[in-house]
């Protein structure tokens, strides 16, 4: 792998069998902690490329836990990390609703690396409890409308890697390929990436493995819809951009999806939201990440309806029953 590093320090991208091989000598320990650590910085620094991005994904496919779950009907929603904002678990808080409306949800995720909180800490900090058994998940999705894989129990090589992910603390390769690793392959999903170049990238790979989808970036920085500003929103047959007025509301302040500084600080806006208690901005961004979402079950309803039956949905304060007694 020594030669892969020497592509990295000389700024050469990775052809798609080097990508590929990169994961593969990730799991199979045959790469120095120091060596991935090197090409992971050295990757950042240059930019990942659409081949590279196609080559570490099939890789984690190939090496991933096989699972099978009724996905026709499912959604994954789902963010890249890595935007710097340390927003509130918006991706997370969103499927909780989605399920709690009806809608079938299996959620893949894992701890936060480059923030404070990913979805993974969250879920746990909320009560629930991650397995890999094909049974549980099952009756969980079908009881609950929502199922979680915790990443590292179903790809081995993203636990093998955590531990220098986490030593270096910055957004690395692995933020691109979360969300394109779901081992369900639902049939719909709805990523935010942290930058315009990822989300085309984005477009490229999920027109081939999704029946719909959503990519979305905010032009200011986010990689969620945060009504801040404009959102530019990606699709199988989309492209435009989107913000508040859409929704016939006003811009959210981005001081107001500060996510805290702690785990539980995050857990506790997520219960408040459920349960009917979200501060006004809170009930916004997550309406209009929903009504993205259900579109693309309900493509005849407009954006503007769903935004407005998920506020209504969301003041009702029912979206709690969907949190662990």
């Amino acid at each position: 792998m020594k030669h892969l590093l020497e592509k990295t320090i000389a700024g050469e991208p990775f052809k798609y069998d080097e990508a590929f091989s990169f994961i593969m000598a990730i799991e199979q320990e045959t790469i120095s902690s120091e060596v991935i650590a090197g090409i992971l910085v050295g990757i950042q620094l240059r930019g990942i490329t659409l081949e590279e991005i196609k080559g570490f994904r099939s890789a984690l496919i190939q090496l991933s836990r096989p699972i099978e779950l009724e996905s026709q009907d499912a959604i994954d929603l789902c963010g890249t990390g890595g935007d710097g904002k340390n927003t509130f678990n918006i991706s997370t808080t969103s499927s909780l609703v989605l399920a709690g409306m009806g809608y079938k949800v299996i959620k893949h995720g894992n701890y936060g690396v480059s923030s404070i909180c990913g979805s993974s800490n969250v879920l746990e900090a909320l009560g629930f409890e991650f397995t890999s058994d094909n049974i549980q998940l099952e009756k969980n999705l079908t009881k609950d409308n929502i199922c979680f894989l915790h990443a590292p129990l179903f790809h081995p090589t993203m636990k093998k890697i955590a531990p220098i992910r986490k030593s270096l603390g910055v957004k690395t390769l692995f933020n691109c390929l979360g969300p394109l690793v779901n081992p369900a392959q639902p049939k719909y999903q709805l990523t935010g990436t942290y930058s315009l170049e990822l989300s085309k990238f984005y477009q490229h790979i999920l027109k081939d493995i999704r029946h719909d989808y959503r990519v979305v970036y905010g032009m200011d920085g986010y990689d969620e819809i945060t009504l801040t500003d404009a959102t530019r929103i990606l699709g199988k047959h989309v492209d435009h951009t989107i913000d508040a007025s859409n929704f016939n509301t006003q811009p959210v302040p981005s001081k107001d999806l500060f996510a805290g500084n702690s785990v539980q600080d995050a857990a506790s806006i997520i219960r408040s939201i459920l349960s009917g208690q979200g501060t006004e901005a809170h009930n916004k961004v997550i309406s209009g990440n929903v009504a993205v979402a259900i579109q693309m079950f309900e493509p005849n309803n407009s954006l503007k309806d769903l935004y407005n039956e998920t506020q209504h949905f969301l003041k009702s304060g029912h979206a709690a029953q969907i949190l662990p007694h």
